[in-house]
């Protein structure tokens, strides 16, 4: 007897699934979808995956040991003392040293590089950039301190 109610439950199960199938057939298995009434003229484009990034190195730093964060230490920011004509006739008449500096070094930068290698205190500074391209620094130095002295102890006379 038991074995009997799993052979009819067998055969229920198959005759419902051939149904099925019968159904799907007949019906046609690609059933077309309509196709969206569009209301408005605007289109949006459709939202596509965004993937996180994972880069295969870091583009800029993000500590201050990197290439791009380093700061400008003394002695990238003075390169030399210029020992032209004008230059000597600057530090002989108007107590001021001359020197290439770096493009990207400021007035306070370069006040404080020279105050670090030379030991000397500044009055004033004034910039240009010549037309090669490279900065020029005027360095005009307090009155108690002698450009000349200065320029002998650095070697430029």
């Amino acid at each position: 007897e038991a074995q009997m109610v799993k052979e009819g439950t067998k055969k229920s199960a198959a005759s419902a699934k051939a149904t099925q199938a019968a159904k799907v057939v007949k019906k046609g298995n690609v059933v077309k979808s309509k196709r969206k009434i569009r209301t408005n003229p605007r289109f949006f484009r459709p939202k596509t995956l965004c993937l996180p990034r994972n880069p295969k190195y870091e583009r800029r730093g993000r500590n201050a040991e990197s290439v791009h964060r380093r700061r400008m230490d003394a002695y990238q920011i003075i390169k030399y003392p210029l020992a032209t004509e004008s230059a000597m006739k600057k530090i002989e008449e108007h107590n001021t040293l001359v020197f290439l500096v770096d493009v990207r070094a400021n007035k306070f930068q370069i006040k404080q590089a020279v105050r670090t290698l030379y030991d000397i205190q500044t009055a004033s500074i004034n910039t240009l950039i010549r037309p090669d391209g490279n900065k020029k620094a005027y360095v005009r130095l307090t009155p108690d301190i002698e450009a000349l002295d200065v320029a002998n102890k650095i070697g430029i006379i």
